[in-house]
């Protein structure tokens, strides 16, 4: 069987049951599971599928989203690469907003013990990350928790967000295009990120090059907003081209 063949059953046993399993498909289709990987990285940079820790799931189920820990396996090396990356950007004293993602959590987990900063976030993760800095004024914004990603969201989030303008802002964003700006699934997660963005004097958006090219329900930014970019080297030279067009800078990690 052909690449091609291989990958468009891939695709229609994704679509039939909702989810496929590296393993099994190794197992099926008789080859090795680094094979079916590469098969699956395919199908997800053609917009068909989408990557999750231990196999796919369908792209049409636009209001899937997968859980902290699931979302934290998938593109682990990369997420790493960009949190190491964007740690520079930090200012030296000042006041900073921390979006919720697991790339952000990965950031925060890189923050020295002896950082001298003042931190606004609405995800707990990166709260608990931060909680034992004991030069970080920790503030944790308040709301309704989501579940899936740990993050307080809803009308006491936004009058926070409202009531602040922090030095910078490291956004999180489950998708980006020049075309489809910055997306996530769920609206009032959007709604909360669009409210951080307006409450900080400058953007950086921390997102892995796999988000590249996705597009979710709720769009919250355009690639005007914001400042710069930190992702990894799989991003084509020639899209980081087309993002700059667009007004932020890019580094790839």
């Amino acid at each position: 069987m052909y690449a091609a063949e291989r990958q468009q059953e891939i695709l229609r046993l994704a679509r039939e049951s909702g989810r496929v399993d590296v393993l099994a498909l190794a197992e099926e289709f008789q080859v090795t599971a680094e094979t079916v990987r590469r098969d699956l990285k395919v199908l997800d940079r053609a917009g068909l599928v989408r990557r999750v820790h231990g196999g796919a799931i369908p792209v049409g189920r636009l209001d899937f989203e997968p859980d902290v820990a699931e979302r934290d396996a998938v593109a682990a090396g990369e997420k790493d690469r960009v949190a190491r990356a964007a740690l520079s950007e930090l200012p030296a004293d000042g006041s900073v907003i921390l979006d919720a993602g697991t790339t952000i959590a990965r950031f925060a987990a890189g923050i020295p013990v002896d950082s001298v900063l003042t931190v606004v976030t609405h995800a707990l993760p990166v709260a608990a990350r931060l909680a034992d800095h004991p030069g970080i004024a920790l503030h944790l914004v308040g709301g309704r928790v989501r579940h899936r990603t740990r993050a307080a969201v809803d009308s006491w989030a936004l009058r926070a967000y409202g009531e602040i303008n922090a030095d910078v802002l490291f956004l999180a964003t489950n998708g980006f295009s020049p075309d489809g700006g910055l997306t996530t699934p769920d609206l009032a997660e959007a709604a909360v990120k669009r409210a951080a963005v307006a409450a900080a004097r400058r953007v950086v958006l921390l997102a892995d090059s796999g988000k590249f090219g996705r597009r979710h329900f709720a769009r919250f930014a355009d690639l005007s907003d914001v400042d710069l970019l930190v992702t990894d080297t799989g991003l084509d030279p020639d899209d980081a081209r087309a993002i700059e067009r667009q007004g932020p800078r890019v580094v790839r990690a």
